[in-house]
């Protein structure tokens, strides 16, 4: 996980302000401030590099003189920094959150300049540490368990070039694709790193993982048909049960998580047995409370996800990918139609209110 910088502390300091002229009753200019601002094709790796110190502070404000009885206030302090970060202070309490470009938060207000008020003497800018905390911002999000096809599926639906091999955890950071349709429509994809079990309880990347998935509009699983095991000290799990767990950690982490919309593509339709497995399996989705008893009681979640579609595919052969991108557009343009039609119904609802 070293090359990519999820959580980044820095220090901010605003500017001190600037000296009073107590003969002629002069203030002193305002000390600067220190800013975020939400800029594309920014990270956390980039502003480490550029400022290793980690620290930000605003200019000074000027002195009061005879000649300027007002001083100019202090230079602000602009830190360009990634979409999708959440600003935490010390204690772990986000105060702030940049979404989109342009964006801008007030981290560390500048100190006032010398004034009556202060007997003519400034005041030292707001200083404290914060987390620049990012959750990736992604249309759909891939979720599924180590070596179920998600980097093999990114690299076919989009541009992205995941590193992909036969291995536990292949996935070591998220990456980001786009998937391109005829008319010019584009739908971010975001591959998360390998969940586990015991994720929500923050075992191998846990946290990490689920923190990422928050910010997406769509989740979309990934299943190996054929089951799961992680190595050979770990219990086997069939497909029905690795749907069960994946809701499991989800719904552990954030309730919220498992109410968002779904879609299921399950992978691996080119091995021997695959449809046999997959008749089976949708027999299972069809009524899940008939075959809960089939499982520990410890992995069924308190709510079973609603898929939207349920897509067999093959990374291998390319088997159902072209639908699985129709569906992945379909299921988003219905959302966004959907909070469309909400945001109408409260304009309306407001105008009526207001006559």
């Amino acid at each position: 996980y070293s090359n990519f910088i999820d959580d980044l502390r820095v220090y901010v300091r605003g500017g001190t302000g600037g000296m009073g002229y107590p003969n002629l009753g002069g203030e002193g200019g305002r000390g600067g401030d220190v800013w975020f601002v939400a800029r594309e094709r920014t990270t956390l790796k980039s502003i480490r590099q550029k400022y290793p110190q980690k620290r930000f502070v605003a200019g000074t404000g000027a002195n009061s003189s005879v000649k300027a009885l007002k001083g100019e206030k202090g230079k602000d302090c602009e830190v360009h920094v990634p979409l999708g970060i959440s600003v935490l202070d010390d204690d772990g309490k986000q105060i702030g959150e940049l979404n989109a470009a342009g964006e801008r938060f007030l981290a560390a207000r500048g100190g006032l300049g010398g004034s009556l008020a202060t007997n003519f003497l400034p005041c030292k800018g707001q200083r404290r540490t914060v987390h620049l905390d990012l959750k990736l911002i992604a249309d759909v999000g891939l979720v599924g368990f180590p070596n179920a096809g998600k980097s093999s599926l990114l690299s076919k639906i989009s541009h992205a070039k995941p590193e992909i091999a036969n291995y536990a955890f292949t996935t070591i950071q998220p990456e980001l694709g786009k998937i391109m349709y005829a008319d010019y429509k584009q739908i971010s994809v975001a591959d998360l790193p390998g969940l586990i079990e015991g994720a929500h309880a923050n075992k191998g990347m846990g946290h990490k993982f689920l923190k990422h998935v928050e910010r997406t509009k769509q989740l979309l699983l990934v299943v190996d048909i054929s089951g799961f095991q992680l190595s050979i000290k770990t219990h086997f799990r069939t497909a029905f049960e690795t749907i069960l767990l994946l809701t499991k950690e989800m719904e552990l982490y954030k309730e919220e998580l498992v109410t968002k919309p779904a879609l299921l593509a399950i992978n691996k339709m080119d091995l021997p047995c695959a449809k046999d497995n997959l008749d089976e399996l949708m027999t299972q989705l069809e009524n899940p409370q008939d075959f809960l008893h089939l499982v520990e009681e410890e992995m069924i979640p308190a709510n079973t996800l609603e898929f939207r579609e349920v897509i067999p595919i093959s990374t291998y052969t390319g088997e159902g990918i072209e639908e699985l991108k129709t569906c992945i557009r379909k299921s988003i343009d219905e959302q966004a139609e959907q909070v469309n039609e909400e945001y109408r119904k409260k304009k309306l609802l407001l105008l009526r209110t207001s006559k």
